[in-house]
């Protein structure tokens, strides 16, 4: 009996150990996803298994020269993302990453829709220009680095404040991730499709350019006009107003939560030009 107490705890011990180890992993994943840190940790795997591979075959050059990268590559490693370090290491020192969020997803997603509803609404009724990108599945840190970082929290105040004119940041486009806005003054590629009706210009061009090599949602207010339109998916969903843009995040910010019934879009299709 008592050996059986034993290891039943041994058991229960690994188990709790296995379960830590792949949920810090999870969580150090997590901090660099959407970076040029996540392509690192991808050629990290591929030399791994090269090595391992060497060592089943008994490869000894290719042996050699992956352990020689190995052991360099933790000194390079450190060196060139320090800043990802650095900041994953700050998110420990603060207990964000064991941190549990005592608000729902749907109450985080509200408070999301409505600041960048009230944000673009502001704006257009001033007709200020905007871009605001917001970041899905596939990550767009690279075109983050284009611009000048931010990493503040989402307020509809902090993104007016970004696109007033004659400021340093109101060029370009916002990038977000999650309720973060993670940088402004963004360079994004511009769609070359001949379909866009020319009297868009190039804000709407690089909000399609977006859409269609990641699944990012762009929102674009018109400086011209003062409409709203979004981008998805290489689709152009024009003159959107308050209630046609807030379902619109809704149903595509988390595909989990459905739009309210009985509300249907009107002008989500493309313009003729």
């Amino acid at each position: 009996m008592l050996d059986g107490g034993f290891e039943l705890l041994d058991l229960l011990r690994i188990g709790v150990d296995i379960a830590l180890v792949w949920y810090v992993l999870y969580k150090l994943i997590m901090l660099i996803r959407g970076t040029k840190a996540i392509q690192l940790l991808k050629g990290i795997i591929v030399v791994l298994a090269v090595w391992l591979l060497s060592i089943v075959f008994n490869l000894q050059t290719i042996q050699w020269i992956t352990s020689r990268a190995i052991t360099w590559g933790i000194l390079i490693t450190v060196i060139l993302f320090q800043p990802e370090l650095r900041r994953a290491l700050e998110t420990l020192g603060r207990g964000n990453i064991f941190a549990r969020n005592t608000k729902s997803e749907e109450e985080i997603l509200e408070q999301r829709v409505e600041a960048i509803v009230q944000a673009a609404n502001y704006m257009a009724k001033r007709r200020i220009g905007a871009l605001i990108t917001l970041e899905r599945e596939t990550g767009i840190g690279d075109y983050a680095e284009t611009g000048i970082q931010i990493n503040g929290s989402l307020t509809h105040q902090l993104l007016t404040n970004i696109f007033t004119p004659n400021t340093p940041l109101h060029d370009g486009a916002v990038i977000m991730r999650g309720d973060e806005i993670v940088a402004a003054a963004c360079y994004l590629p511009l769609s070359e499709s001949p379909f866009i009706s020319k009297e868009l210009g190039t804000r709407h061009r690089a909000a399609m350019g977006i859409s269609e090599v990641t699944d990012a949602i762009t929102i674009v207010v018109s400086e011209e006009t003062g409409n709203i339109s979004c981008t998805k998916n290489g689709e152009l969903h024009r003159d959107l107003d308050q209630e046609n843009l807030r379902d619109f995040l809704r149903e595509n910010l988390l595909l989990t939560l459905k739009a309210p019934e009985g509300k249907l879009w009107n002008r989500r299709g493309r313009k003729n030009g």
